[in-house]
């Protein structure tokens, strides 16, 4: 196996992970609140039929890889939906409501993570973080509350690049920082499609991750074609399944 000098790893369900439904839960909260102080009070099954939508054209960006789907976008497209005209005050508010739910809502991180972090920096890996960002923008996810940001030499966002994963653009932004090629480097996350895929094709290491999936329940039902290299339930293991101790 080539010695693996770097790792980079995902975010969303590899170093941290919601309660599944919990962000939702507290926009809608969140709107429900400004739009009917703003005098555009609208029922729940409303605004919950929009924000499905709106998902949906997330979606539409992220599997296509056409640009970035901002919570501004979100903003005017739920708006339009609920036929309500905000105000600049009332504009400005909604979109950083999506700030607002990133900084607050409670994560949970990888068990085993900090152990792995460690494990890997004592043995002078350097390491980074490529994310496929949601409606929750990247200052908002930087890991500072969480404890575990120090670790991290580099960082490739998507709302920052402007690409998503598996493109390989989204790796080489944190992989070149790191100093080292990509076949000297392996990538940590839990979706096939862009993670897997996506180090792959750059002749990373591939690890897919499984354990936040478990403990959210999010593993039920899912199907896998068996793209990556290894696959691990533990993240603590990842450094020994590299070879790296």
């Amino acid at each position: 196996m080539t010695k693996v000098r770097a790792v980079t790893f995902d975010f969303w369900h590899t170093l941290v992970a919601e309660h599944p439904g919990t962000m939702r839960a507290m926009q809608l909260d969140r709107w429900e609140r400004l739009l009917a102080r703003a005098g555009h009070a609208r029922e729940r099954r409303e605004l919950e039929t929009a924000f499905a939508k709106n998902w949906q054209q997330f979606e539409e960006h992220w599997w296509a890889n056409t640009g970035q789907y901002t919570s501004t976008d979100s903003v005017r497209f739920i708006t339009n939906e609920l036929s309500v005209d905000p105000s600049e005050e009332l504009r400005a508010e909604l979109i950083d409501s999506y700030r607002v739910v990133g900084e607050t809502a409670e994560l949970a991180v990888a068990p085993g993570l900090e152990t792995c972090l460690h494990a890997l920096r004592a043995a002078g890996v350097r390491m980074g973080i490529v994310c496929d960002v949601g409606l929750t923008s990247s200052p908002s996810l930087r890991l500072e509350r969480l404890g575990v940001l120090d670790a991290f030499d580099a960082w490739s966002f998507s709302d920052e690049t402007g690409v998503f994963k598996p493109a390989p653009e989204a790796f080489r932004v944190a992989l070149d920082p790191l100093g080292v090629d990509p076949r000297d480097a392996a990538h940590i996350g839990d979706n096939e499609r862009t993670d897997i895929a996506g180090a792959n094709a750059l002749g990373m290491v591939s690890v897919r991750y499984q354990g936040l999936l478990r403990v959210t329940g999010l593993l039920d039902g899912l199907r896998f074609d068996g793209l990556a290299d290894h696959v691990i339930d533990d993240i603590a293991a990842l450094p020994e399944v590299l070879g790296i101790v």
